[in-house]
Formats: C-alpha cells, structure tokens, sequence
C-alpha cells in the first residue's frame, strides 16, 4: 500500500508497538476437518452404490432414474466439496482501535472518500439516503478528512434537494453527535430508539422531523416547487433540470454543497465534504449499471479529493458504529499488511428483520460463516456495500500497477487546488461524461469490473486474482445496518440478479474453475467457484423435489429398503449434511427456528430465482432476452409490514416464480398422502420410505404455501391464477411420468 506511506501515514513497527488486531483459529476447524474425511467416503460409497445400480438396470425406466439420480448426486456430491473450502481455515480477528494513537497520529490520519450509490428515489427513500449520509459524516474522525460522493443514477432533483437538506442539517447533527457522544449517528435509528430526550435532542429531532417532511412532501410532489428553494445558489442547481433533461439522457452534474476548507457547523468546527454527482447519461451509451456509477465516482473523486482510502455503500446501509475507520485503520496502518492489503470487509447486516427471520434476509452463511472462512485463506468477498477499499487496488495488482490515461487521476496523485475550482470541476466533469471510457481500460484492467450483474462480486474476485488479498472486519457491534426485503417476491428477484450475474461469471472465459483456481489457489479459487456455479443447485432439487414423488405416486420403489444397510447411508449423509449445517448455524449466533427458516428459504430460491435465472441466462445467450438491473424495492406498505412481523409469507403478487415452488408443494402433499395409504394398506411401504419421509419434508417445508392457497383471504394470499396454473402442470407432469415409467 505505497500510496498510504507516500502520502502521511507513517506507522512504527518496533517490538513496544501496542496491538492494533488479533487472529485466531475457530476451535472447531479440526471437527470440520475430520468430518470432511468421514462424510467424503459416505459420499464414494453412495456413488459407487448409484454406478453399481445403473450398470444392473433392467428397464428404460429403472436406468432413467438411476441416472437422474447418479447425475444430481454427482453435482451435489461436486457443490459440497466446494462449499468444504469455505471450512478449512474460519478465523476470528479483534481489533483495538483504542491504541491507535499509540500508532499513528491522529493528524496523519489518511483522507476517506465515502461513496453512496442511490437511482431511484421512489424505491430507495431519500431520507434513508440523509441519514446514511450524516452517520458517515459524523465519524469519530477528522471531518476535515472526510468526502462523501452521493452518486444518483436516476439523475432526480428529489435527491439533489434531500442532499441539499442534509447538508444544513448536518451543521446541527454533527455537533450534537460530538456533544453527546451517541453511538447511533444515523439520525433516522437514533430518534427511532427508545431514548430518554434532553431538551438539545428534542430540538435536534424537531429539526430532523421538519426537514423529513420537506423532503416528503417534495417526493408527493415529484418536483422542488419554489416555496422549498431557500437561497441563488439552490435555484441555480435545480434550474439544470429543463423540459429536455429525462433519467436516460443529460449531462453531467456535480454540486458541491459542503467543502470543508470553507463550511463549518454551529459551533464553528469544519465540516466534511459533500458533493453531489449525477453522471451524463446518454441513450446511445452503454452505462454498465452501478459498476459504471462507481467508476465515474472513482474518477471524480480522484479529480476532487483523491483519498487513499474508499468507503462504499448503498444508500439504505448506515454507519452503527462511529469508531468504524478506526477498526479499518488497524489493519491498513500495519506494515505486515500493507503491501497487499487491498479492502476490510465488514458483514452486511440488517436491522428490521422479523423475529425468525421469515425470508432467511439474513444470509448468515454468506456474510458472516462464509466471510470467516475466506478470511482464513486470502480474504473474503466485496459484498457491494461496507467495504474500505485501498484506493491503489483499482490500478493493477500489487507489483503490476496500470496507470491511468489522465494522470490527475491517479492514486498517486495530490490534489491540490480547492474542489470548487475551475480547473477541478472541469476535469470531475470530463471524466464523468458517458463516452469518456471509449478505448479505455475502464471496467476491464482498472476500477470496477464489467461484465456481470454482480460488479462486486466480479470486481472482489478479479482483484484477488491480481494477487490482493482482503480481510474480514467482525466486530461485535454491526458496523453498518442496511435495509432487507419484507416482500418474498422482491428478495426472490434480488437472488434472481446475483444469480445472473454468478453464471456470468462462471461461464465466462475468466471462469473461477479454471482462471481463478490458476491464479489464487485451488481452494480460494473453489470458493469463487461454489457463488459462481450456486445454479447448479437447480438441477439436483428439481429432480428430488419431484422424481421419488412421481414415483411413489406411481408405485415405484427408486430407494434402498429399511432392512437394507444402504438405507442406513442414505440417513447418514442427509442428518449429517443438515446436522453441520445446523451446527455451525448456531454456533455463529443463530437460533434453531432462523435455520429452519434459512433452510425452507433455500429451497424456495432453488425452485425459483435459480429455475428463472438460469432461464434467462440461456434465452440471452439465444439473443432472446437481454439483462435488466432491478432495483430492490425498500418502500414498504404497513399492511404488508404486518404480515411480516408476524411472519407470515406474501404472495400477494401473481409471479411466475412462484409456479414452480407450488407445483412442488402440490406434488409432495399428493404423493405423501398416497404414500400414506399404501401404509395404510400395509403395500410395499418398507420400500417406499425414504420416498415417504423425502416428500413429507417438502410438505412441512411447505405449511406457507398451502395456508397462502386454503386458508388466507388477506392480500397476501397466494394469487388463483398461480394456483390454477401450479395444479395444471403438476397434473400433466404426473400423467408424463406415469407413461415413462411404465416403459
């Protein structure tokens, strides 16, 4: 991290140095791996059982299924060994931001540049984006050394003015947050704590409520009318959006609206920077979604400010602790890391989730155990949102530095003019303009990386093949609290979009099978390699949620006996593949009810993001189709908020994702009852059992979805259509594989 030495932050390694961070190795790493030996032979053993079958087959339908099943568990038995990487090495760290100062002072504290990304302000509200502006600028850090861009890609003037009224409250906030000292510094969670109020707080709150219904009542408009424009320099900014300005087409537009060389609040500190940035947009350009946003904030603030060190967020992802660049600083100011360190990560983490965790919005494995895992190899993931970037690491790997085309914007280089200068603000609006990248390296060697619908996972992962490496930032208290998705339909095409964006991936020629495996290792490359391939998962659910259902619909045995020692296999490596799961699920903090809930969600995304994803993967690749980057809705009605906190399912909206799941609810109920019978009748039932116990887990599995057909009548019942519809195919389903597997 050169560019941190050469510009101020000088450090000291000797012996008396105190401890900036510590690491230790997760006790139960030997357990994980002598479960892996036991659990990989019960897997040999299993498919050598499916191979010795399918060799004896004695009719087309008996090979069918042997084979459908030898392929699903070869993918399962495949996605297991990679997910096993992921618990080779779990790490814990600590950090002591309390020595700091021992260490580095606080004068050659390095500058942050915080990027915020917002593109709608009908679905991401602006007073989120207020408030997880001010929890930013008021840091326990040098205001003076803080720059927060506010990139908005729907170019709204409903953004520009709430910026506008975060900036003059932010003269109150921010010495009220110093005066007091509260820890929750998103005025937002702060007044919606429960809090005993001084007479300073209720004032700070009467301001914080007028401003929210100044912006409310601009956003109810859908325009800043004149009674809301305060002083010139306010209509001159709102006065750029003309009759021929729309969100598809017009130029750039910066507005400084703090600088901290010239503002400052109420009791006469400097405030930080803040600046506006809605980037040109034009309807014969490709703009790369937020990939392409974060570029253009990469190159304009490296033209304003150029700090060593970036901050990135969404919108709705507020700082919950203020001492957080402190915790960074403890690792980006040790020597030992320095030279390859290239991000710290902190987990994405979400206030307003309900009790149990109704939708798994958590995604426990993926930001927290997973993260922990990839700690202990080269570092975790970009998760998009909380990460504090070395800004060098967008330039080329540690030794293969990429120097950008304009070198005023690059890492090395110091700002020195005032950010509202002529010769500043033309070169933020240069490189901000929508052709500027034509025969660059933008998005492919330098800053965020193009080509899927995750830039971050493309962008953490292609900078670890540059040989970077990242560490994972855990501390007790959140660092930051984003919003989840309380609808099921918007957390379903929020998987969707990761998905997309995974195959992408996965199937590109910069595949983590082959590239990333070559260029980081074979078991960090695995673990890029299990998020890039999660759709394979499709293929073995799709065939046990419906194959031994039909079957036993059918009359068909497809598993081994209850006298027969295979069946003792089969039992094995379902408790023991859900028993660790469960294990390490609750050892990170969870509760029996969340897995369960987690689990039941998995196996919803399966049959509908990941059915749907791969759908739309393969009618692109056919020219069909074309990829669109939706938007996660985080307006929320209070009926629906209802339903969620009492943690109830909502299929309130007639999707076709929602057919696949039901069909299968459908089918496992029909089969369980009939199987059920045939006990009943005492036919054949030891040979049906696995199959018996198979389709009555998807049953309880699916309680919601039943209750959403039978017994709601609130909006968020399931829709007739998708009943009807789900009834019809699982009909003729049945009736395709009662012909197949009499043949």
């Amino acid at each position: 991290m050169e560019d941190l030495r050469l510009r101020g932050l000088n450090t000291s390694s000797t012996t008396s140095t105190p401890p900036l961070h510590t690491l230790r190795h997760a006790r139960r790493t030997t357990f994980n791996h002598v479960f892996m030996v036991v659990y990989t032979c019960a897997i040999l053993a299993h498919l050598y059982h499916h191979a010795h079958k399918l060799i004896h087959s004695t009719t087309l339908a008996s090979f069918f299924i042997t084979l459908s099943l030898f392929i699903s568990d070869i993918i399962l038995a495949i996605m297991w060994v990679m997910q096993q990487c992921f618990r080779v090495a779990v790490v814990y760290r600590s950090e002591f931001p309390e020595n700091l100062e021992k260490v580095v002072k606080k004068s050659d504290f390095p500058a942050l540049d915080v990027f915020i990304c917002t593109a709608d302000p009908y679905k991401e509200p602006p007073i989120r984006l207020v408030s997880t502006a001010l929890s930013v600028m008021a840091y326990d850090y040098p205001t003076e050394k803080i720059s927060v861009y506010v990139s908005d890609d729907g170019g709204s003037q409903l953004t520009l003015f709430a910026c506008m009224e975060a900036a003059k409250f932010a003269s109150h906030w921010l010495p009220f947050c110093r005066k007091t000292n509260i820890i929750d510094r998103s005025p937002e969670a702060y007044f919606a704590s429960k809090h005993s109020w001084s007479s300073d707080a209720e004032k700070i709150k009467v301001m914080y409520e007028r401003m929210k219904v100044r912006i409310e009542n601009v956003l109810e408009l859908g325009k800043v009318s004149e009674e809301y424009i305060t002083d010139v320099s306010e209509r001159r900014a709102l006065s750029k959006w003309t009759d021929e300005f729309t969100q598809q087409d017009h130029s750039t537009i910066i507005e400084v609206l703090l600088e901290s060389s010239k503002n400052k609040d109420i009791t006469d500190h400097l405030m930080p920077n803040l600046i506006y940035l809605s980037r040109e947009k034009s309807k014969t350009s490709s703009h790369h979604f937020k990939a392409g946003a974060l570029n253009v904030l990469l190159r304009v603030s490296a033209a304003m400010t150029n700090a060593p060190i970036i901050l990135t967020l969404d919108c709705d992802t507020y700082s919950n602790d203020p001492q957080t660049p402190l915790r960074t600083l403890c690792y980006l100011s040790d020597p030992k890391h320095q030279s390859k360190l290239g991000y710290v990560q902190f987990p994405q983490m979400f206030h307003g989730i309900n009790k149990n965790d109704t939708y798994g919005s958590e995604y426990k494995r993926v930001f927290q155990t997973n993260a922990m895992g990839m700690d202990g190899l080269l570092g975790p993931n970009y998760f998009g949102t909380g990460c504090y970037f070395n800004r060098r690491v967008f330039f080329g790997g540690p030794s293969t530095f990429i120097s950008p085309e304009v070198t005023e914007i690059s890492p090395y280089n110091l700002v020195n003019n005032p950010i509202q200068s002529q010769q500043i603000l033309d070169l933020a609006h240069k490189v901000a303009g929508c052709n500027y990248e034509d025969n660059t390296k933008w998005g492919f060697e330098m800053g965020f990386k193009y080509g899927s619908l995750v830039e971050d996972f493309y962008t953490g992962y292609w900078q670890k093949c540059d040989g970077w490496r990242s560490i994972f930032c855990n501390p007790k208290r959140p660092a930051f609290l984003g919003d989840a998705p309380i609808s099921l339909i918007d957390g379903l095409i929020q998987c969707q979009r990761c998905a997309i964006g995974g195959i992408q991936v996965g199937f590109s020629k910069y595949s983590p099978i082959t590239f990333g495996t070559r260029s980081m290792g074979l078991i960090m490359g695995l673990t890029y390699a299990y998020y890039a391939l999660l759709s394979n998962w499709l293929i073995p659910y799709i065939i046990y949620a419906f194959l031994p259902q039909l079957a036993l619909l059918n009359e068909v045995s497809i598993f081994p006996k209850l006298s027969e020692p295979w069946f003792f296999l089969y039992v094995f490596l379902f408790l023991g593949a859900y028993g660790s799961d469960l294990l390490e699920f609750i050892v990170e903090g969870g509760t029996v009810q969340r897995w369960w809930n987690d689990q039941r969600m998995w196996m919803i995304r399966v049959l509908s993001s990941y059915l749907f994803a791969s759908l739309e993967y393969f009618l692109k690749c056919l020219g069909i189709s074309t990829y669109g980057f939706s938007l996660t809705n985080k307006v929320v009605d209070d009926e629906q908020r209802k339903r969620y906190d009492q943690g109830v399912f909502d299929f309130g909206v007639p999707s076709p994702m929602f057919v696949p799941i039901t069909m299968a609810a459908i089918i496992n109920l029909v089969s369980f009852f009939m199987g059920l019978m045939q006990v009943l009748k005492g036919t054949n039932s030891e040979g049906q059992f696995l199959q018996m116990c198979m389709a009555g887990f998807v049953v309880v599995n699916s309680m919601p979805i039943y209750e959403a057909i039978v017994l709601r009548r609130d909006k968020g019942r399931m829709p007739v259509k998708i009943t009807t519809v789900s009834t019809c195919l699982a009909l003729s389903l049945y009736v395709l594989a009662s012909q197949l597997l009499c043949i």
